[in-house]
């Protein structure tokens, strides 16, 4: 019998929410300030761009995912026993549901 408890890393998560926003802040910020500066910088405002991207940790979608993975980090966790996966919230209790629960029968 093969346990795997999926732990990976949080791909695009960071350590807080509020962090998660800030990054982003500084990330749009930087990427608007490149486009919108554009006609009194020139052409040099666009090296803002990568730093935004960089801020971002990719593009915007890869932000907006982040966000996700940090909000829901730590409440749900996926693992895996003989190539059968179930996925628990964070105290440990099973979140799969039997056709009783969806229709409200009771099994007693």
């Amino acid at each position: 019998m093969r346990s795997t408890k999926m732990t990976g890393d949080a791909g695009f998560a960071s350590r807080s929410v509020s962090r998660h926003l800030l990054r982003g802040g500084l990330g749009f910020g930087l990427l608007i300030g490149a486009v919108a500066l554009v006609p009194t910088a020139g052409p040099a405002s666009l090296l803002l761009a990568p730093l935004g991207l960089v801020a971002l940790r990719g593009c915007p979608t890869c932000w907006a995912i982040g966000l996700v993975q940090t909000i829901s980090m730590g409440r749900l966790q996926r693992s895996c026993v003989d190539g059968r996966c179930t996925l628990t919230d964070g105290t440990g209790g099973d979140l799969r549901r039997t056709a009783a629960d969806r229709t409200g029968a009771s099994a007693g």
